[in-house]
């Protein structure tokens, strides 16, 4: 069995994208359509830069989704690559689960763009400039890193936000409590516990006003059956059902990422070959956690005509 996977934030570099287009109409057109979905010339910014505004939250999303389903249209419409008849799954992370939802069928490209473009405006909203943050956690088991934000929190927020990876956790909350939690991580043996360069505490409570922003719009949003189950990260499962799917992506926002999870039930379920498209983040989590799957990463050309003689 295969899932395709598809990234989060962080996997974004000035140059994404440009060799694809380059080697591509598909690419160009599925650039373009997201252009004028925005009203924003969002591919120049992926392929020129300047790297700091593509790293905002409000570009960096639609961007790295932009790239996946461009990739993935490629394979599919150059390389008869079909998602339906060679992935059992999909899953992304964060943000990838939109990706993974427009991939599936479940939302157009354009509605997907403009859905991102909004969380990410509105996750940045959410908590001003510098009373959050996010740590990583490393070399500590989740139990662990669990009670490290709990004793961290005295009466702030800090709550676990991603559970990667087995020793790969990600805190998120109020600055101070986010800070401290870094302190006790360390006396409790973390390998490496260290702030992260991020505009704003994803995926805990603090993130409420944007949940509910999220709320009204997919509350107006047509969702479709995908044409594969989405393993959704809030509860690490399948789901196909679109009113459960676009109330887990509300709970998604202020929810706990469960990529470890979500990977380990995907194995379980018999995945034994993990296909992520646009990045390669995700692949080395994914090793982590089932040693034994194989993993590809598609990302250009080259990749995908290895990709095609592989399955």
């Amino acid at each position: 069995m295969r899932a395709f996977m598809f990234p989060g934030q962080g996997s974004q570099s000035a140059g994404m994208g440009q060799a694809l287009a380059d080697a591509s109409g598909i690419a160009r057109e599925t650039f373009q359509e997201v252009d004028e979905a925005l009203g924003q010339n969002l591919s120049r910014l992926m392929m020129q830069g300047p790297e700091d505004e593509l790293t905002l939250t409000e570009n960096a999303q639609p961007a790295i989704m932009a790239n996946a389903i461009a990739t993935l249209r490629v394979a599919e419409r150059e390389a008869g690559l079909l998602l339906a008849d060679k992935a059992d799954f999909v899953a992304g992370h964060s943000l990838g689960e939109y990706s993974a939802l427009c991939a599936a069928g479940s939302l157009d490209l354009s509605v997907t763009a403009r859905l991102l473009k909004l969380r990410g405006q509105a996750m940045q909203a959410a908590v001003p400039v510098g009373e959050g943050a996010m740590a990583a956690l490393l070399g500590l088991d989740f139990e662990t890193a669990q009670a490290v934000a709990e004793e961290a929190a005295q009466g702030d927020v800090c709550t676990a936000a991603n559970d990667n990876a087995p020793g790969q956790v990600v805190v998120s909350g109020h600055r101070a409590a986010v800070e401290r939690a870094v302190e006790i991580a360390k006396g409790k043996g973390a390998r490496r516990a260290v702030i992260l360069p991020v505009s704003a505490p994803f995926h805990c409570p603090l993130m409420q006003p944007a949940a509910d922003a999220m709320a009204r719009a997919l509350a107006e949003t047509a969702l479709k059956a995908p044409l594969v189950p989405v393993y959704a990260n809030v509860i690490a499962a399948p789901v196909a059902d679109p009113e459960q799917i676009r109330q887990l992506l509300v709970e998604q926002v202020t929810g706990m990422v469960r990529w470890r999870e979500s990977v380990a039930a995907m194995a379980e379920a018999g995945v034994t070959h993990f296909v992520e498209f646009g990045g390669k983040v995700l692949g080395p989590m994914v090793k982590r956690i089932a040693p034994d799957a194989r993993i590809s990463s598609v990302i250009s050309m080259d990749d995908i005509d290895q990709l095609v003689k592989e399955i």
